[in-house]
């Protein structure tokens, strides 16, 4: 038996368990199963993986993508520039951690890129955030982050007026608003000055229209949602977990 899984704190809607479920039946993989792990607070991984020692995998996701960290013993280069990880290969009780974002957002968000996504606004501080901001920088792309509290190294909403609106065609929600079944909600921006030149890329994918879309759809602007990604994201743990430990590449945690 092979056992995989998904830490989080609330995971009633995984689309992780439904997606891998429905992988390991198509591929006649029954030894293998997927399961939704929530835990209250990541002190109690400790205790999940000795009560299941056969864990051989894991995503990763709110609110844990950085707390997780101090968990591993090993860490990618990517986990470590980011400092978030959202996917762990367990082998001989060692933990090693990657982040199947950054692979995941790339490859989803590069079709849709024109000339003119030069620069972005990146909704949210978290670790979805850090992969986001790993991508957009590798891509040559300015980015300006966006959060409830401003810092040294964000902005506020209050911040965001239409000439700044105007000048970042690229928008990207990292936050959870708008996510079932808070579908009312949408960050708050000053949507009409949004045009047919922006691009808006929002990680979440239920519901698959959040309101956050269907308001610069309205003003005519591409949109994407989040579920390609996460198929993206996906594919790339499987990837990991079913390849050798690559410990030349890996840093100590």
């Amino acid at each position: 038996m092979s056992l995989y899984g998904l830490l989080g704190k609330t995971l009633k809607h995984s689309f992780s368990k439904t997606f891998f479920t429905e992988k390991f039946a198509r591929e006649g993989l029954a030894g293998h199963r997927y399961e939704n792990f929530e835990l209250e607070h990541i002190g109690q991984l400790t205790g999940l993986l000795q009560q299941h020692p056969d864990i051989a995998g894991l995503n990763v996701t709110i609110p844990y993508k950085e707390e997780v960290l101090s968990f591993l013993h090993y860490k990618n280069d990517v986990v470590a520039a980011i400092g978030a990880c959202n996917c762990i290969k367990i082998s001989e009780g060692q933990l090693y951690g990657f982040n199947t974002d950054v692979v995941g957002f790339r490859n989803s968000l590069q079709p849709h890129l024109g000339p003119q996504h030069t620069n972005a606004l990146v909704l949210g501080t978290g670790g979805a955030a850090k992969a986001v901001l790993y991508v957009l920088q590798q891509l040559g792309i300015a980015a300006t982050v966006v959060s409830r509290t401003r810092s040294a190294a964000t902005i506020g909403y209050d911040d965001v007026d239409e000439a700044m609106m105007q000048q970042h065609l690229l928008v990207i929600n990292t936050s959870p608003v708008g996510m079932y079944p808070h579908v009312d909600a949408a960050p708050l921006l000053p949507y009409k000055a949004i045009t047919p030149q922006h691009l808006l890329f929002d990680l979440i994918y239920n519901p698959e229209q959040t309101l956050f879309l269907q308001k610069g759809a309205a003003k005519g602007a591409a949109t994407v949602n989040g579920y390609e990604m996460l198929v993206g994201q996906a594919l790339e743990s499987w990837r990991i977990w079913n390849e050798a430990v690559p410990n030349g590449s890996m840093q100590k945690a």
